[in-house]
């Protein structure tokens, strides 16, 4: 088999940098220097800085892709090298310049519960002391207004520095902004992936969300191009990922992990949260049923060695509360208001011992 160089470039074609988006060759990462001896094949590659964070992934990439489209028997050396100085790109500023943590708040699949745990976990922080800011990042199925009964709400504009920014509506001491305070409730969200992403931008970097200790997300179930938008977006601390404990939602559940945990993505995971753990009747207080199946979470996360942050009680005063805008959070002498405080704890806690290993 004869190995061109025109076969080398095209499957370097097929591998992507992070940090912009455009493939190797339309970057001009390939580096002038590319040598074939037979079965042989060396090159260099450019990356706009040292040390780059996406530089091992983006060279075992490119040597999967040439082995994958060309032949496995190619043996493939890569070297690494660093744009000059002169021509190197400036560091971008951050995008949320005055908040210290990002937590996103994802499950696998919908209807677990997720947009319950980011509202009560954002409203437990804040119940902490904690400044903090909520942002409904589902762009076709925003819950949050509801879920804080500000559905008529309208966030207004206001002058910063000569740059009109959206003001984000504040309820129970947290800062939101959801894409459903701009569309019509009643009508369906017919955007193509790329509007809802630049929809989302725009209600982050676009907002007044000032100071902040804490940036929740509530993201939309399973894996989507608004996830990769946001991880590409900002520097997110960690994730906290949401199932019940039913195997079918366990499985997507380890999708939405896996996604993190990727070595290109690199967003630890705080821990799982358990929701609809265990029904308890009203007339029987003492009792626990398991509906959807026993500690199936806490099996998960010791399997995966990450933290079980909470298991939340399936009560029907839950989803009562959540549609009159009355997180459950709200009543800490609760069992669920007790959970769910206790999973703003651990919250804290995870982030701080990820600060202090950093």
């Amino acid at each position: 088999m004869t190995i061109y160089p025109k076969l080398i470039m095209d499957a370097l074609t097929t591998v992507r940098y992070p940090g912009n988006g455009k493939n190797l060759v339309e970057a001009e990462m390939v580096e002038d220097d590319l040598r074939i001896d037979g079965m042989n094949v060396s090159f260099s590659l450019i990356f706009p800085k040292n040390p780059d964070p996406f530089s091992k992934s983006v060279m075992k990439a490119a040597e999967t892709a040439i082995k994958t489209f060309i032949s496995p028997e190619v043996n493939v050396t890569i070297n690494q090298k660093t744009l000059a100085p002169e021509h190197q790109q400036e560091e971008e500023p951050p995008v949320l310049p005055g908040v210290k943590h990002i937590i996103a708040v994802s499950s696998g699949k919908g209807g677990v519960g997720k947009s319950t745990v980011a509202v009560n976990l954002a409203i437990g922080l804040a119940k902490m002391g904690y400044r903090v800011g909520l942002l409904d990042t589902d762009i076709f199925g925003p819950s949050i207004p509801k879920m804080f009964q500000v559905e008529d709400a309208r966030p207004y504009a206001v002058n910063v520095d000569g740059k009109d920014l959206i003001e984000p509506i504040e309820k129970y001491g947290v800062k939101l902004l959801s894409i459903g305070f701009f569309v019509d409730p009643e009508q369906a969200t017919l955007w193509r992936g790329g509007m809802a992403c630049n929809a989302l931008k725009q209600l982050i970097t676009e907002a007044q969300w000032g100071e902040l200790d804490y940036f929740v997300m509530d993201t939309p179930p399973g894996t989507s191009d608004i996830h990769l938008s946001l991880i590409q977006l900002l520097q997110i601390t960690g994730a906290v990922i949401v199932s019940t404990p039913q195997q079918v939602a366990l499985a997507d559940a380890r999708k939405g992990i896996n996604m993190y945990m990727n070595e290109k993505v690199n967003v630890p995971i705080l821990g799982l949260v358990e929701n609809m753990s265990w029904f308890t009747p009203a007339e029987l207080p003492d009792n626990k049923y398991y509906i959807f199946g026993k500690e199936g979470c806490k099996q998960l996360a010791e399997e995966l060695n990450v933290p079980l942050l909470a298991q939340i009680p399936l009560v029907q005063s839950i989803c009562e509360n959540a549609d009159n805008g009355e997180p459950p959070v709200l009543r800490p002498a609760s069992p669920e208001g007790i959970a769910f405080m206790s999973l703003a704890a651990k919250v804290v806690t995870r982030v701080d011992g990820l600060e202090v290993r950093g």
